[in-house]
């Protein structure tokens, strides 16, 4: 579960680096393997590994995005699917009420579930 930090004024270099040695070891593995990215900088930067033949799927993390923009940057991501835990929780409390906590929970999930459905 590699995580490029979002902040990093390197982040690009970093997913290059990433990328590069995801697609080795995926050409080295015997057994289909899932991967668990950080959104990356660059529309489709993973789309190699979402195509690479020892890749079941490419779930993509939050990773620290506010669940508006990494629904965003998902939406633009082919072949990747969301696996967001803190998006997801976004702007839920324990002061809400049952009613108002399964609408947010409801509207988060949606808006996940389309980010990843335009891939």
């Amino acid at each position: 579960e590699p995580e490029v930090d979002i902040n990093s004024p390197d982040k690009a270099k970093c997913e290059e680096i990433l990328k590069e040695n995801i697609l080795k070891e995926l050409d080295a593995c015997t057994e289909k393997v899932m991967l668990k990215l950080s959104l990356p900088s660059v529309d489709n930067f993973y789309k190699e590994c979402v195509d690479h033949p020892m890749c079941l799927r490419v779930v993509a993390l939050s990773g620290g995005y506010e669940r508006a923009k990494a629904n965003e940057i998902l939406s633009k991501q082919t072949g990747m699917i969301a696996s967001f835990s803190r998006a997801l929780t976004e702007g839920l409390t324990y002061e809400m009420t049952e009613e108002d906590y399964e609408a947010a929970l409801d509207k988060s999930i949606e808006g996940i579930f389309q980010a990843s459905k335009s891939t």
